[in-house]
Formats: structure tokens, C-alpha cells, sequence
């Protein structure tokens, strides 16, 4: 049995408030009768037709511009129109009253990129660049969900599945030789095709971790005693007065944020109260919300004033450090190095197994604060190139560790004296299903709900 048409979907494709202009769209099969109803005519594909919107009683609504969009050549597939006029909102309303008196219906958020989804026209990591697009935060990110949106990291990914697809087949080749595999693995060169399929995949997962960075940001908690810094440091990396910076212990109680942006990447950094042994109240309150924050952070600076830390670190400023979590990175400013009569400088220490990265540099004056940009960066893996970065999504990243790791047992099997073959081509076969999935091509519905609800309505 044939599949019924999609009903015909209509929203306000541009955002709430009032503009110069505002678009109503509509998509779905069938709209010539719904345009005529609204425009009088239906004008000539892909051409900007002067056009008076109106009601059911032939009153003027609105003038403007209607566009046509026949099927298959349009964004969603789909027949689309497209009535753009004056943007004030209640105008808006009644153009898209008029649509759904004529039978169309209130699109649901991102029905539209849905529906392009679902009809070939993009595949899911391209669909998820639209709404990436929309809310990058940096114009690094933006030219980054545009690298996806036009296919970059989709062809990455249909790479990688391509040269397994090979491999695989050349390995099911294999099964029907049993006695003869090894030689017939050692004569197609599987090890070599493998490895080389590896290392594509971490350089595409490099990029998107980056690009995972471009599209979350990071959350960079200052930490330390009071008085050593740290609201001038938040000054000195947001390029204004964010924070009240006194003498006085103690001044800062709540935590402070803003929002920088370092080599595109975007940065909350908080500003929180001094840590110390207090009997003031309201001031273990603001080191209770210091602590707090540190559990949401991706990466702590501690401050530390670089007169009384020339080598080692003060006794409270170890504490401070030995009660961050083990696995949250983090970096070490010694402020006022201009008092100190010490140059702006980084160096590295080991810190256990690990090593920590610490930069002198003095907040008030600004000398010093690019090199910690650069440590902060370098401390969470984003100090590569942007250019190459795919702004990623956290099931991205999943999707892609799956892989690596399922490639990963691939090659142990291969490594070994007696191959086994079956486990081998069946490693391949879970690494090319992980990877089909950043593309959609193994897709549950739930997944698409859970995607496209994000998209704002109109999109």
C-alpha cells in the first residue's frame, strides 16, 4: 500500500518579536490551492512575486513577497511556500491563521529540517548543523556547523564506513577459505588497509573534540586564597570591569561568570569566593559555592601570589590542590609577578604521574594573560588547528570511541599467531554500524524526537 502524503506544515520561520520583515513557510505536498488561497496566483518557481496576502473574504492582510519552491528542488523535499512580509507579530499571525484555515497545520520544532532529513536531502549530521548553526556562539563555531552543514564531516565518516565496507568484504571472502586465511589476509594486505583506517579515525575524532569544544565551551573556575587575583584576573580575560576588586578579603561571596571567547572557543569563566578558614557566615556560604563550582567546571585555575611561591607552593594553596578532583585539569597562575619582579612565563612541574602547567603573569596590568589563554586551551586538548574542526555533538563523539575501540579489538585479533576470523570480521561490522549512525543511517525514531525537538519551530 502506497504511504499517504505528510500533512502540509506551516510555521513563523523567523524569531519572536517585531522586524522589518517576517516569514510564514509552509511545506507539504499539494500547496498550489493553499498559495492562491493567500497570494491570488501561484507565481513562477524560485522567483521573489510582489503579492497582496489575504482572508477568507478577499480583505488585505498584509502585501509582500511569496516564493514557490516546487517539489523535489526545495529544503524539505517537499512542495514549499514562502510569504514574506512586514514583521510586526500580529501581522505575522493572521498570514499564518489565513494558512491553516486552508488546511495546513502548526509545524512541530524542526519539522521542517525533519522532513529534509527523512526525504533525502540531508543526512542526520548535516540536519544537526542546521540547528548548530543557529546557535553557535562564536563566529569560529559558525564557520565550523557550516563545514558539517555542507558535508565535510559526513564525507569524513562515509570514508572511514567506505574502507571498512572494503575490508569487510575482503574478510567474508575470507570465511569461505578457512584452511587458506592467513595467507589470504597477508595477500590483501588487511593489516595495512586496517591501520591506515585507524589513523583516519583519529584524526576525524581529533577534529571533533575540537570541534565538540567549539559548540559546549568550557567552564573555567578560579580558585585560591583571598586577595590573590582572581577577580582581576576575570577582568583582565573579559576585557571589562566584571567583578568589584578591593584590598579587602573576602570582597567576592557569590560566584561571578562571563562569557570570553579564546581562538573561538567560548569560556564561563567564574570567579568565586577566596578559600580560607572563616567564622564569617555569609563567607563559608560563598566558599561552599566555590566548592560547588568546581564540581561543574572542565578545568580549575589556581591562583597563587607569585611573591610567596617562587618554588614551592604554599602549604594552603597544596591543600586547594590536593582537594580538586583527581581528573579535572588544571592550571597554576602566579599573580603579581610584577611585584615579584619576575617576567611573564610558563613552565611545566610534575605533579605525581601528571604534570602541571603554571604561568606567571600579573591580572592588573594584563602582561601575561595570553600565555594562559594558551595553557588553558592546551590544558583540555583544544590548542590544534580550528579550521579542520567539525562542530560535533556529545552522541558524535560516542558513536565515534565506539569505533575506535571496536577497531582497536579488530587489530588485537589480528595480531594474534591463529587469527579468529569470525571475531575479527565482526569487531569491522560493529565499527561501520557505530559510525553509520552519525550519519543516520541506523537511526531509532526515539533519537530523531529527541534531535529534532531541540530545533527552534519554523526550522
Amino acid at each position: 500500500m502506497e504511504a499517504s502524503p505528510a500533512p502540509t506544515i506551516v510555521a513563523i520561520a523567523t524569531p519572536p518579536g517585531r522586524g522589518g520583515v517576517g516569514i510564514v513557510r509552509v511545506s507539504g505536498t499539494g500547496i498550489e490551492a493553499l498559495i492562491e488561497g493567500v497570494a491570488g496566483r501561484v507565481p513562477p518557481p524560485r522567483v521573489a512575486t510582489v503579492a497582496t496576502f489575504r482572508d477568507a473574504h478577499g480583505a488585505a492582510l498584509d502585501q509582500g513577497i511569496v516564493l514557490y519552491f516546487p517539489a523535489p528542488a526545495s529544503y524539505t523535499g517537499e512542495s514549499i511556500a514562502e510569504f514574506h512580509g512586514h514583521g510586526g507579530p500580529s501581522v505575522l499571525r493572521l498570514v499564518l491563521a489565513r494558512c491553516v484555515e486552508l488546511g495546513a497545520r502548526l509545524a512541530e520544532p524542526g519539522e521542517f529540517t525533519r522532513r529534509a532529513f527523512l526525504n533525502g536531502k540531508l543526512d542526520l549530521a548535516q540536519a544537526e548543523s542546521v540547528a548548530d548553526l543557529i546557535d553557535a556562539a562564536t563566529a569560529t563555531a559558525a564557520r565550523a556547523a557550516a563545514r558539517s552543514l555542507a558535508g565535510e564531516f559526513s564525507r569524513e565518516v562515509r570514508a572511514l564506513v567506505d574502507g571498512l565496507i572494503d575490508l569487510r568484504t575482503y574478510t567474508e571472502a575470507t570465511l569461505d577459505f578457512p584452511e587458506e586465511d592467513i595467507e589470504f589476509l597477508r595477500a590483501g594486505d588487511v593489516e595495512r588497509k586496517l591501520a591506515d583506517i585507524r589513523a583516519r579515525l583519529a584524526r576525524v575524532l581529533a577534529s571533533a573534540r575540537t570541534g565538540a569544544l567549539l559548540r559546549e565551551g568550557l567552564t573555567v573556575v578560579l580558585v585560591g586564597e583571598p586577595n590573590v587575583g582572581k577577580s582581576s584576573l576575570l577582568n583582565a580575560l573579559a576585557r571589562e570591569e566584571a567583578a568589584i576588586v578591593t584590598p579587602i578579603p573576602g570582597t567576592t561571596r557569590d560566584p561571578v561568570e562571563r562569557v570570553v571567547e579564546v581562538a573561538g572557543i567560548p569560556l564561563t569563566v567564574v570567579d568565586t569566593a577566596g578559600l580560607r578558614a572563616t567564622e564569617d557566615a555569609v563567607e563559608r556560604i560563598g566558599i561552599e559555592r566555590t566548592w560547588a563550582a568546581v564540581e561543574r567546571a572542565d578545568l580549575v585555575v589556581l591562583l597563587v601570589d607569585a611573591r610567596a611561591a617562587a618554588d614551592a607552593l604554599p602549604e594552603g594553596d597544596r591543600a586547594i590542590l590536593a582537594r580538586l578532583p583527581a581528573a579535572l585539569p588544571r592550571v597554576v597562575v602566579h599573580n603579581k609577578a610584577d611585584l615579584a619582579g619576575m617576567a611573564p612565563r610558563t613552565d611545566a612541574r610534575a605533579d605525581g604521574a601528571a604534570t602541571r602547567r603554571h604561568v606567571w603573569l600579573s591580572a592588573k596590568s594584563g602582561d601575561g594573560v595570553p600565555l594562559l589563554e594558551r595553557e588553558v586551551l592546551a590544558a583540555v586538548g583544544a590548542d590544534g588547528p580550528m579550521e579542520d574542526a567539525y562542530l560535533a555533538r556529545e552522541r558524535h563523539l560516542a558513536a565515534l570511541r565506539e569505533a575506535e575501540a571496536h577497531l582497536a579489538a579488530a587489530a588485537a585479533h589480528l595480531a594474534t599467531a591463529s587469527p579468529p576470523i569470525e571475531l575479527f570480521a565482526e569487531e569491522l561490522r560493529e565499527a561501520q554500524q557505530a559510525l553509520a549512525a552519525i550519519t543516520g543511517e541506523f537511526s531509532a525514531d526515539d533519537l530523531l524526537g529527541a534531535i529534532f525537538g531541540r530545533f527552534c519551530i519554523g526550522k
